[in-house]
């Protein structure tokens, strides 16, 4: 059980493209205006809890199911695609469900928009590849960046204007297709072999 950095970067750079709270800013400031105020400590530790404890439990909910990690990480594969796409294309494939509550803490914001399907599914295949203590740490570093963002969300959009939102999601974007190509390539050999 040792700590890598090499590990612990790529982890959080994955997550971090995945969970796209940057991109995710203009989402944050309209549901700031709808529901009047953003429970930012509560939002962050929901979607840190919901990261780590699917982390442990996820692998075995697929077990139950019948479905090694393996296969959910080509399935992941291909979700990280889409939203790579999504990113990169300025498109919309992914729909919510367009629910505004009085407060946004647990939901939308904790969760799907932090910790949802994407970022599930990029946990589950992180732990495929790398040792849990590195992902947990990309994790936690993932979960403070997610709060100075929601803390700080009106003076970044002010600061990053929206051409500067739109490079840093595009940016991410083709990293997260890279990445989804090289876990697509290295578990569907392992599935062959």
């Amino acid at each position: 059980m040792t700590l890598n950095a090499k590990e612990i970067f790529t982890a959080s750079m994955v997550l971090f493209a995945v969970i796209d709270i940057i991109g995710n800013i203009p989402i944050i400031i309209s549901l700031r205006q709808k529901a009047g105020h953003i429970h930012s400590e509560k939002a962050s530790l929901i979607a840190v809890v919901v990261m780590i404890l699917f982390l442990w439990v996820g692998e075995s909910i697929l077990k139950l199911i019948g479905i090694n990690v393996n296969e959910f990480a080509v399935a992941g594969a291909f979700v990280l695609f889409f939203i790579a796409l999504e990113m990169i294309l300025g498109v919309t494939l992914f729909k919510d469900d367009g629910s505004s509550p009085k407060v946004a803490s647990v939901f939308p914001l904790a969760f799907p928009m932090l910790a949802g399907p994407g970022t599930l599914t990029t946990l589950l295949s992180l732990r495929a590849e790398y040792e849990i203590q590195n992902v947990i740490i990309a994790v936690l570093l993932n979960t403070v960046v997610i709060y100075i963002v929601l803390k700080t969300s009106s003076r970044l959009q002010r600061f990053l204007g929206k051409n500067g939102i739109s490079v840093i999601q595009k940016v991410f974007g083709v990293i997260l297709l890279a990445i989804a190509v090289k876990l697509f390539a290295s578990n569907i050999q392992e599935l062959f072999n």
